[in-house]
């Protein structure tokens, strides 16, 4: 793999690239509290059939820039580092997958910049729109997304999360996963990642920035649940501790075209728990 940063909305991105330099390109956004190494088990099937596969460490992780500021994470801003990427490789429209908080990306680019896309590949998190119907109606999943309202805690949660070596991290992460999502070298190498200079503060303020989107919606004006036109296929792990499956219909209810496949025996880490299934679908999806 091809190690670079990238210079986009005033930031620069740490980006790691593979595959043929004229495949077609696939950009793979992770979530929290992942970065590129999160898709290990794509990178190289993606490559393999041809595709030019580009994984940024998104903002705020590992080696990409940390900006100081809540308002620096709000998700708009997320999705303008994602064009710039697109635009720092030349890509007009590409083809996007995003996992958890990365799939939130994807979803606002689909949302906000759909002339640059041509599919969208979506991990266990529903639309945005039906996310915030579920927080503010659905009690099963307000108390499933009880983290959220932790994680708004200033310098508190970056202690808690931090302490003994990132154990209480490391420990959320496993836990929420099957016995053998994660091995010991998986937790070592993000470790590393966590701990860069800013890299905790960063990794939770996207969920401080989207409280504070939340509650400027749940106080706003009603709108109605924006749409998605660009082709969608989504994949769920139904043993997602915190996200409920009920969103997932919902969700490709809002897409012009949409696909949804459930794993039963997977987590919130679908692509880590059925690698060889998620990558076959990616692959007929992607072509």
């Amino acid at each position: 793999m091809q190690s670079q940063f990238v210079a986009t909305n005033h930031i620069n991105l740490h980006v790691m690239t593979d595959g043929p330099e004229n495949g077609t390109p696939v950009v793979l956004l992770h979530g929290f509290p992942e970065f590129h190494y999160g898709w290990r088990s794509q990178i190289p099937a993606l490559a393999e059939a041809g595709f030019r596969v580009i994984i940024p460490d998104q903002r705020g992780y590992n080696l990409s820039d940390k900006p100081k500021g809540v308002s620096a994470y709000d998700v708009d801003i997320l999705a303008k580092d994602i064009i710039g990427l697109f635009d720092h490789f030349g890509i007009q429209k590409v083809k996007l997958v995003g996992h958890d908080w990365g799939a939130v990306v994807a979803w606002t680019v689909a949302i906000n910049h759909p002339e640059r896309l041509e599919k969208l590949m979506i991990m266990n998190v529903p639309h945005p729109d039906v996310m915030t119907d579920f927080i503010l109606h659905n009690t099963v999943q307000r108390k499933r997304s009880w983290y959220v309202y932790f994680f708004q805690i200033p310098f508190f949660v970056e202690w808690m999360l931090g302490k003994n070596n990132y154990e209480y991290l490391a420990r959320m992460l496993v836990q929420s996963g099957r016995k053998n999502t994660f091995s010991e070298s998986d937790v070592m190498e993000y470790i590393k990642a966590w701990s860069q200079k800013g890299a905790l503060t960063g990794m939770v303020n996207w969920y401080r920035a989207a409280m504070r989107r939340g509650l400027r919606s749940a106080f706003g004006r009603k709108l109605p649940a924006r749409r998605v036109h660009v082709p969608v296929m989504m994949l769920w792990g139904i043993r997602d501790m915190a996200l409920s499956h009920e969103m997932a219909q919902p969700s490709i209810d809002l897409c012009d075209s949409g696909e949804l496949t459930f794993f039963n025996r997977a987590t919130h880490w679908v692509q880590h728990d059925a690698p060889k299934e998620v990558n076959r679908k990616l692959i007929e999806f992607m072509r």
